[in-house]
């Protein structure tokens, strides 16, 4: 007998109701397989649960490996798109670092120059001030800068300028708190020099090149390529010693100085407050006498003077004679 025969031939049942059905019996399965789990050595369903394991476990291993591909795929784009991003920061904290990096060498550098200079010292000590380079005037034959200090830091005409490496020029004006330098290599320039090894003496004359000339050179085989310049100290405007350049042959056969000072941007510099030779000698030692120092020696002192003749006691008793 056909099922549509039956005494259930008239009844339906809604397709949700149907689904409900379904639903229920699955959950009270999952329950019973959950509370089997617990005591699984003593559960009959345990052959049934093994065995269904056994067979949904290659189908869970297909079914689960186009969601392993999607899950690796998004963390690679995840991966590219962060790698990105972080690239670009990367690059942007680069260059910010590399704009530091320039600066501090460029401090370092300042700061290792100042400090040479500030190191240097005469003999006997002469007055020094230290000033910045704040303007720079040139031209084809005019070569000079402004400095930073003048008469208010005790700056006059006259006194010579140093660098770290040697001898820069003189000044030539000053105002309160600026003073104007001619460097060697202007065309006004003119500075007794001497020849470190003959000794000789020579005029260092500029004339608007780098490399100024060396005129009314006295004395036999004074120049050779090489030799050391250093200031003469003659005319009494600067001190004698200061490192001025090396002797060089220029392209019209003529003598020049390679400057010392030409070898760092003279930005930093300091001006010997230079007057006269006198300054360099205290009072006390140009009046002490010259042989002082001897003084306390046996041989310098004087002999004493003789005794003056005078009444002589008379001879004890019992003395002989």
């Amino acid at each position: 007998m056909a099922y549509r025969d039956g005494p259930f031939e008239n009844l339906k049942v809604p397709a949700l109701v149907g689904a409900a059905a379904v639903a229920i019996v699955a959950v009270a399965a999952a329950v019973l397989l959950l509370i089997a789990d617990r005591r699984a050595e003593a559960s009959p369903l345990t052959p049934v649960r093994a065995g269904a394991e056994a067979t949904l476990g290659p189908v869970n291993g297909v079914f689960a490996y186009p969601v392993r591909w999607v899950g690796a795929v998004s963390d690679w784009l995840g991966g590219y798109f962060f790698a990105v991003s972080e690239n670009r920061r990367l690059k942007k904290e680069i260059a910010e670092l590399q704009a530091v990096r320039d600066a501090n060498i460029a401090l370092a550098n300042v700061n290792r120059r100042y400090e040479t200079l500030l190191g240097i010292r005469t003999q006997p000590p002469v007055p020094l001030v230290t000033a910045r380079s704040i303007s720079d005037a040139r031209g084809p034959f005019a070569n000079a800068r402004l400095i930073d200090v003048g008469t208010g830091q005790g700056v006059q005409i006259g006194n010579p300028v140093i660098n770290e490496h040697g001898l820069v020029g003189r000044v030539s004006g000053t105002a309160p708190n600026v003073s104007r330098v001619v460097l060697l290599t202007d065309v006004s320039s003119q500075v007794p020099v001497l020849i470190d090894r003959s000794d000789a003496r020579a005029i260092l004359s500029g004339d608007g090149s780098g490399n100024p000339r060396l005129e009314y050179v006295r004395g036999e085989d004074a120049l050779k390529v090489g030799d050391r310049v250093l200031s003469s100290g003659d005319g009494g405007g600067m001190p004698r010693g200061l490192p001025v350049g090396v002797v060089a042959r220029g392209v019209d056969g003529s003598w020049r100085v390679k400057l010392f000072s030409d070898r760092g941007a003279i930005d930093f510099v300091r001006v010997l407050k230079f007057e006269a030779f006198g300054q360099l000698v205290t009072p006390e030692a140009l009046n002490a006498p010259p042989l002082a120092a001897l003084d306390s020696t046996p041989a310098a002192r004087p002999p004493e003077p003789a005794a003056q003749p005078g009444p002589q006691a008379p001879p004890a008793q019992g003395a002989t004679e």
